[in-house]
């Protein structure tokens, strides 16, 4: 059998080394939307615990429809608390996802 030699493969630095700090900027607005995002998503499932979109007994309620669409009124409500400050779930998430980068 005929001894094959394969060229060397160069590899490119990682983006972090070649981008240096415009990445670092990147990377703390990807950190921050993901900690807002699960801060909402936290938030949301708390509005649905505490009730909050279940339909009204009686004349008024919006029936089938009403309960369908209320998991999106609870989500977009819970994602406007989140991104105006929410109760500080997200700016932990973002710290401790910051020092574990280092």
């Amino acid at each position: 059998m005929p001894n094959i030699q394969t060229p060397p493969v160069y590899m490119s630095p990682p983006m972090s080394v070649s981008l240096g700090q415009t990445l670092s900027g990147q990377q703390d607005e990807a950190l921050r939307k993901a900690s807002v995002d699960l801060e909402a998503s936290f938030l949301s499932e708390m509005l649905k615990s505490a009730g909050l979109g279940k339909s009204r007994e009686g004349y008024g309620s919006g029936g089938a429809g009403e309960d369908q669409f209320s998991s999106f009124l609870i989500q977009a409500q819970a994602q406007e608390i989140a991104n105006s400050g929410g109760i500080g779930i997200a700016d932990a998430i973002f710290n401790a996802l910051k020092e574990s980068q280092k």
